[in-house]
């Protein structure tokens, strides 16, 4: 159980101290993902960034992730759910969560360019891990900027979701509290477990890059 997100990534921070001074950058998920990845970055000495991936959540249970979309289009659906679902409004569902990231992208990051992550380690960071396919769809946007190693840090995710980050091409998953201990859901790992606003997200990523 951690207090909150900060008190998560500064656990997180204590496994990955080996990476500090290593050519490393954090890539955290918003809009949670960017409290524990500020924490991490700020312990170790490591440039922030984010990766903006968006859950497509399903019509009758927005929680529960039937897919992800990043600011590029590039998905990942779970085929399965997606097929009891009506394609007009997956499609248009899936355009608006795209939308959505790329307001993220431009909002968290300013005029900041994105980090290079080629040929460095990227640590790429979330307040909790559920299904998994936003994380997944992570892992491949980061794979196609030829990073070195790639690195998923989070504080607690279920034993499938760590099984399929391997496969997807995670070369290391590092979480907190034991896999086969999941609650069901992240939040239910937190004492407190709050909404993130966008504010705070811009706050965190200007006093990360020092602006």
């Amino acid at each position: 159980m951690f207090n909150d997100r900060h008190d998560a990534g500064k656990k997180l921070a204590l496994k990955l101290e080996r990476y500090r001074g290593k050519g490393a950058v954090v890539l955290a998920l918003p809009r949670g993902g960017v409290v524990v990845g500020y924490e991490i970055a700020r312990v170790l000495a490591l440039p922030l960034d984010i990766i903006a991936v968006r859950k497509i959540g399903h019509p009758a249970s927005p929680e529960y992730a039937i897919g992800a979309i990043d600011e590029h289009g590039a998905t990942i659906l779970n085929n399965v759910e997606t097929l009891e679902i009506e394609g007009r409004w997956l499609a248009e569902e899936t355009e608006r969560q795209r939308e959505e990231a790329k307001r993220r992208s431009a909002l968290y990051r300013g005029e900041r360019d994105p980090v290079n992550i080629t040929g460095k380690t990227a640590i790429i960071v979330d307040d909790g891990i559920a299904t998994g396919l936003t994380m997944r769809l992570a892992v491949r946007s980061t794979k196609t900027q030829r990073p070195e190693k790639i690195v998923i840090a989070v504080p607690v995710a279920p034993p499938e979701s760590i099984r399929a980050l391997h496969e997807e091409g995670a070369d290391e998953v590092i979480v907190l509290e034991s896999p086969e201990e999941f609650l069901g859901a992240v939040g239910a790992h937190y004492i407190t477990f709050d909404q993130v606003e966008d504010n705070e997200v811009v706050r965190l990523m200007k006093s990360a890059s020092g602006s």
